[in-house]
């Protein structure tokens, strides 16, 4: 397969610097190549996000679309779940968002579902477009130019965001929300706005100079100041999103980060609880929580591969209700399997409302039965060295062996995830423990020290 030089083509998405790997020319081929590869049978939904070159690379898209004669619906400044709405609906052949997401200011990219809101990833599509990019094998253009028009689909997205609870049982709680200048702010502000609740919001205005920095709260250095914000506030809980506010995070009172892989517990059993015996799909770094939650909700729990189109694809297969990965990447049935930064939180509401719990209550008890180390990671020279040293490390001491992603090694009282990253030369470690938060430490400084020997020099 011909590969484009400095190539912004991932795994899953096209993401790079501006202008060496992506610019208005490129822009303009990857809109022609989507055209000639994916053959869209209806209109193309384009989005773009807030950063100062979404909109020539976005129209540069838009225009090699129409080229190839497909016409277009340009549904403007949004979020990347805006596209994912406007591509699910009847006699649309597909979307692609601009953005990139949480990544520094001087990036930018696609991302790319066909008719259904189904994505597009390296194994169904994404290496064709660039291989047809790379070589320029175009395909005489048809007579027909296609159309390009502008539509605002925000009224019936936020129709749609607001079926997914019950307005009628939400209580007046205190939320503070941290668009961290992303583009989350004028959508949750439509969203809330006939809800009973007090928002204190920081950040909120999208600014593609990003003059509070990447909006990106995985960060820790990133959280402080929506923790902050909680506790001088008296809030009920806190939401921070990344750029394109497909991921969303939360802090309870206290200020306290709450890591992704408890809400994914918190959030299957909540839905489990008024459509029992139904699937869930979860990532494999981290389990025991989810899976425990999932069965005593009387649901059935599957593992999947991480990454979005894997996870997608596995619910749409088991018609799974929900799909949860730790990252903060939270999927729905009733929103085309897609993922959404808003339809959590907006269950965290209907959750502390119906139960009367703070969102600490709701995770202490399951923070304590399995503690985990989050997600750390390693840059390596060589990923399938250090997975397989690991593995011969600990082999001998006859774990559980698991392979759908990486690998995971299950003991009686302690498990790890290994996996390399698909996109960059790194490994990520994931450990948790039975009620143990001390042989938690040990074992991550024991993992950590041993992959740490194979670090870069």
């Amino acid at each position: 397969m011909a590969q484009l030089e400095h190539s912004p083509f991932k795994a899953y998405d096209i993401r790079g610097q501006v202008p060496s790997q992506l610019n208005p020319e490129r822009a303009h081929a990857i809109g022609k190549a989507y055209a000639q590869v994916i053959k869209p049978e209806g209109p193309v939904a384009v989005g773009r996000d807030m950063r100062l070159s979404s909109d020539s690379l976005a129209d540069a898209l838009i225009a090699g679309l129409n080229s190839q004669g497909i016409d277009t619906v340009d549904i403007g400044l949004c979020g990347t779940e805006l596209v994912y709405h406007a591509a699910s609906r009847p006699g649309m052949g597909g979307g692609i968002m601009v953005t990139a997401s949480h990544n520094p200011a001087d990036y930018n990219g696609m991302k790319m579902v066909r008719q259904g809101a189904i994505p597009i990833s390296a194994d169904t599509g994404l290496v064709q477009i660039e291989e047809v990019v790379a070589t320029q094998a175009w395909v005489p253009p048809p007579e027909r130019d296609g159309v390009n028009t502008q539509e605002d689909v925000t009224a019936e997205y936020v129709q749609r965001m607001l079926t997914v609870v019950d307005v009628t049982k939400l209580k007046p709680l205190k939320i503070v929300v941290n668009a961290g200048n992303g583009t989350a702010g004028p959508f949750f502000d439509q969203i809330v706005e006939t809800l009973p609740f007090e928002v204190i919001r920081l950040h909120h205005a999208p600014d593609g100079t990003f003059p509070n920095g990447v909006p990106n709260p995985l960060l820790p250095e990133n959280r402080a100041e929506t923790a902050a914000a909680v506790v001088e506030a008296g809030a009920d809980f806190g939401v921070a999103w990344d750029g394109d506010f497909d991921r969303c995070f939360f802090f309870d009172h206290t200020g306290r980060f709450i890591e992704g892989y408890y809400l994914v517990g918190l959030f299957a059993a909540q839905l489990l609880k008024s459509s029992p015996s139904e699937k869930i799909v979860l990532d494999p770094r981290l389990t025991w929580n989810t899976l425990d939650e999932v069965r005593k909700a009387g649901g059935t729990p599957l593992i999947n591969k991480s990454g979005h189109a894997f996870i997608k694809e596995r619910m749409r297969k088991e018609s799974a209700i929900y799909g949860g990965e730790m990252s903060a990447h939270h999927y729905f049935r009733d929103f085309s399997y897609c993922d959404s930064g808003m339809i959590p939180w907006l269950l965290l509401a209907q959750n502390i409302s119906e139960s009367g719990q703070t969102l600490a209550e709701l995770v202490d008890q399951r923070i304590n039965a399995y503690p985990c180390s989050g997600e750390i990671n390693f840059s390596v020279e060589d990923t399938q060295q250090v997975i397989d040293q690991v593995l011969q490390r600990y082999q001998p001491l006859n774990p559980t062996i698991d392979r759908t992603d990486g690998i995971s090694l299950e003991f009686e009282t302690w498990r790890f995830n290994l996996r390399a990253s698909n996109t960059e030369p790194v490994i990520r470690l994931n450990v948790e423990t039975r009620q143990d938060a001390a042989l938690l430490e040990e074992k991550t400084n024991e993992l950590s020290s041993f992959i740490q020997s194979f670090g870069k020099g």
